[in-house]
């Protein structure tokens, strides 16, 4: 690695040599790395072109599932969602046992290995919400329900500092990973006093396609709210915001 010395300092590259800033100061190197062409047809690297099949398929299996999940999605701030998304998503895909290596796929691995997947790391579902809650799929019928029972908001819901009202949403979604398409339904409890008085019965029931043969995915998430003067404002952006998956049916 090598200095540049001079009054002009450079960036960007000149034939094999690129310069370049770092925290160290001006940099320059020799351009390295294999060929891209020889990466793409070189049987050498037959296990590599294979990696970047399925990762680029996790890559679009996270894509749409996020897309489906969008409408509880907006009121989640959480940087990096995507590439945990991805990490799931090929370990999901190497749990096909079908197809060969570079071709196996969401369809015929374990879509169930997102059941617990917590879309923002800043606020989990698990340690946010102590209130017992039942779930259900029933892909004939294409219903899914969540049910809470009352509680105390106070006692079983840990909030950020200064929420005053809280929202449980849910979403259901049918993803067509191979034709990157969609159907879902969402659902939320009006705005909540974060308060020592018990809620009602919360009962969710989200209507998708009967019968379908597609993967079905149940998630759960709480939105925070500060009031003030009257007006409801997202507390923090929403980046305390917990939504995880609950419940996964893989399909048929």
């Amino acid at each position: 690695m090598a200095h540049q010395k001079g009054i002009f300092k450079i960036t960007g590259t000149i034939g094999d040599v690129t310069f370049y800033k770092s925290k160290d100061g001006y940099l320059v190197r020799e351009k390295g790395g294999i060929d891209a062409k020889r990466i793409a047809t070189d049987p050498a690297f037959q296990r590599t072109r294979e990696n970047g099949m399925e990762f680029g398929r996790a890559g679009k299996a996270g894509k749409i599932l996020r897309a489906a999940l969008r409408p509880l999605l907006t009121n989640v701030k959480s940087s990096g969602m995507a590439s945990r998304m991805t990490q799931i998503m090929m370990k999901v895909i190497q749990a096909d046992t079908v197809s060969q290596r570079g071709l196996r796929n969401v369809i015929d691995g374990e879509a169930e290995l997102l059941t617990g997947f917590d879309f923002n790391q800043t606020g989990a579902l698990a340690t946010t919400i102590h209130a017992p809650y039942t779930s259900s799929i029933d892909r004939a019928t294409g219903e899914m329900t969540v049910s809470i029972d009352p509680f105390v908001p106070v006692d079983m819901i840990t909030a950020p500092q200064g929420t005053t009202h809280f929202k449980i949403t849910s979403g259901g979604a049918e993803v067509d990973f191979e034709q990157e398409t969609f159907a879902n339904a969402q659902e939320s409890t009006a705005v909540l006093p974060y308060s020592v008085a018990a809620t009602t019965l919360i009962a969710h029931t989200l209507s998708l396609p009967a019968n379908s043969t597609k993967p079905l995915f149940l998630a759960l998430g709480i939105e925070f709210y500060q009031d003030i003067n009257g007006s409801m404002y997202a507390l923090k952006n929403g980046s305390y915001n917990p939504l995880a998956i609950i419940k996964v049916d893989g399909g048929v």
